[in-house]
């Protein structure tokens, strides 16, 4: 008798790999269709967000439209359109400081659009609030390498005091909160007074992360003056200062020392001083904010008794090295109408910017020189004293 033994296989195994082949299938597909829809919304909200950036700058660029409108207005010596312009563009309701440039609807939103195509209306773009402030409490500003700004002074009361910083993270040209600086100064003075000297370098010796040079320059007058005013320093009184500010401290050690200088107590016109002033800095900037800062005191007009705060200023900065930030605050004061802010907020769909801007607000008919003489290369003169025109040579194209 002959058995047969059958093996019958159930295909269990087979069935198996089948399902968990599919399922590996789904799952790879989809984490690619999420990951494709993540970043089609990411650049969706990206796209919205610079349109909404771009809503904020419009709302930004209506504002100085609304500035240039008061400003030719107080021009014409329309004494009261002057004050109903003013107040219009200090208006704390959103919008309502652009009502005079800008045709606004019950303090609504304003849609970014062009008149001309209809299209622009299913954008869904408007800046929802811009608001302006003409007095500010500082003035902001960047100045590049080896350039200079003349900033007015003017304000809305009295001051005595000026209160400059400069150098931020921004400045540094590279990653990183240390500050370099210096605690002493390196050298003395080899001319027999021994006095201790801050370097002047070469500008490509500068180190990356340390704070510019600042020249600081005050020029201001009383209720009258004469050109001989600015030499004049009589009884503790000055036209014109200048004060170097040399950056000192400790580099990667936070600091928060507050220097005090009065502008007319160290004056190169008139004596060789031989240093700049070592002005403390912090050496870390790990929480942001200015490395620099110093308190500028003003010394009275010429010709103003003592006590008599009324003047017109003015300071002039030069950045020696480096680019930088800075900020100027009147000490117990605020500018008035020096450089408004404008605060805009963009839509675009759902997302929102806001942008915080300051425009300078300066009469264009009388631009400030940045020099009476600037020249890129060397700068060469021919002196001759003469009693006779028969001695000047004929050719004075070479220096002598």
């Amino acid at each position: 008798m002959v058995m047969l033994n059958r093996h019958k296989e159930s295909g269990a195994v087979s069935l198996f790999i089948v399902v968990f082949a599919m399922l590996l299938i789904t799952v790879v597909t989809l984490s690619f269709l999420r990951i494709m829809i993540s970043d089609q919304q990411q650049a969706s909200i990206n796209d919205l967000s610079k349109s909404a950036l771009d809503s904020a700058q419009a709302g930004v660029e209506d504002g100085k439209r609304a500035l240039i409108y008061y400003r030719t207005i107080c021009a014409t010596g329309d004494v009261a359109g002057c004050t109903a312009a003013r107040n219009t563009i200090n208006s704390t309701t959103c919008n309502q400081g652009l009502k005079d440039v800008v045709d606004v609807t019950n303090n609504k939103e304003v849609p970014v659009q062009q008149s001309q195509s209809a299209n622009d209306v299913q954008l869904n773009q408007a800046y929802t609030c811009v608001k302006m402030q003409l007095n500010t409490d500082d003035y902001l500003g960047t100045l590049e390498a080896n350039s200079s700004k003349i900033i007015p002074l003017i304000s809305t009361s009295n001051f005595t005091s000026v209160q400059l910083q400069w150098f931020t993270t921004d400045d540094f040209g590279t990653t990183g909160t240390s500050v370099n600086l210096q605690a002493t100064p390196p050298q003395s003075d080899g001319g027999g007074t021994n006095q201790q000297i801050w370097p002047l370098l070469a500008q490509s010796s500068w180190p990356t992360t340390r704070p510019s040079v600042m020249r600081t320059q005050m020029m201001q007058f009383g209720t009258g003056f004469t050109l001989a005013n600015f030499d004049g320093t009589n009884d503790g009184t000055s036209d014109a200062n200048t004060l170097f500010l040399y950056p000192i401290g400790t580099s990667g050690t936070a600091s928060n020392v507050q220097d005090t200088y009065a502008f007319a107590d160290r004056d190169t016109r008139l004596t060789a001083t031989g240093t700049p002033l070592g002005t403390h800095c912090s050496g870390k900037l790990s929480g942001g904010g200015y490395s620099c800062s110093v308190t500028l005191n003003l010394p009275t007009p010429v010709g103003n008794a003592p006590g008599d705060l009324t003047r017109t200023a003015y300071l002039r900065l030069t950045a020696l090295y480096k680019t930088t930030h800075f900020r100027i605050s009147l000490v117990g004061a605020q500018f008035k109408g020096v450089q408004p802010s404008i605060d805009s907020t963009g839509r675009a769909n759902d997302q929102y910017r806001r942008v915080d801007d300051r425009v300078d607000l300066v009469n264009t008919n009388f631009p400030f020189p940045e020099a009476a003489l600037d020249v890129s290369g060397n700068l060469c003169k021919n002196f001759l004293v003469t009693d006779t025109s028969n001695t000047i040579p004929a050719d004075q194209s070479t220096c002598q």
